[in-house]
């Protein structure tokens, strides 16, 4: 269930599959703040309420955050938006250094590694037929472990969270990241500071509840 104690009531919709939809969700928890989900959007149920979600998101996308100021999408800037409304500089820092450290790796999170995995993800976990060729699946792979890999040298850097000592939505955006590549059946290069990272951010609620769930 989710916590209580926000400024105001937030109902976000989409799958409870989705991994940008679950960042939404820890981003919540990790607040506290009080929220609806609709989760029924399956695709048979999508197609129906098309309509619906085009008019709150004209990219026919999830994560849809609702509240009395109306629709906002992109799950990243969704979870900047709440750590912003209600305050929580440790997730979003104010100064502009410490605040750009940590859209950097978001930024990261959003264009460079979900480019690398996408292909070898919908391969090897969806098993989308439009995605089946090896060399592709093999190129994606390599790139993925690549990304991986420089996360892996950042962590054994910092020794605990992606941009130092404390957690912020950084973490948030790349625990579930780092969720899908543990969880996809392929090669993978031992990466102990990523491993370590991965047990550190299962000690937290929301990680648990809606990120280390068996869901890639």
């Amino acid at each position: 269930m989710p916590n209580t104690g926000s400024q105001q009531q937030v109902r976000i919709i989409g799958r409870a599959s989705s991994i940008n939809v679950r960042k939404v969700l820890w981003t919540c928890r990790e607040i506290g703040i009080a929220y609806t989900f609709d989760g029924d959007w399956e695709e048979d149920v999508r197609a129906a309420r098309r309509a619906e979600l085009l008019a709150l998101n004209p990219n026919d996308q999830f994560p849809v955050l609702l509240d009395s100021d109306g629709p906002i999408w992109e799950s990243n800037t969704i979870c900047r938006y709440l750590a912003a409304e209600h305050g929580r500089v440790d997730l979003l820092p104010t100064k502009p250094r410490e605040r750009a450290s940590v859209e950097q790796w978001m930024d990261w999170q959003a264009t460079d590694l979900n480019s690398a995995w996408r292909y070898a993800f919908m391969a090897l976990v969806r098993k989308a037929p439009a995605y089946d060729r090896q060399s592709d699946v093999d190129t994606s792979v390599a790139a993925w472990n690549a990304a991986m890999t420089l996360l892996e040298h950042r962590l054994a850097a910092t020794g605990a969270f992606v941009t130092g000592s404390v957690f912020t939505l950084a973490d948030v955006v790349l625990g579930v990241s780092v969720n899908r590549w543990m969880l996809t059946p392929m090669p993978k290069p031992e990466l102990p500071s990523v491993a370590a990272y991965y047990d550190r951010l299962g000690d937290r609620p929301g990680f648990a509840s809606h990120v280390r769930n068996g869901i890639p």
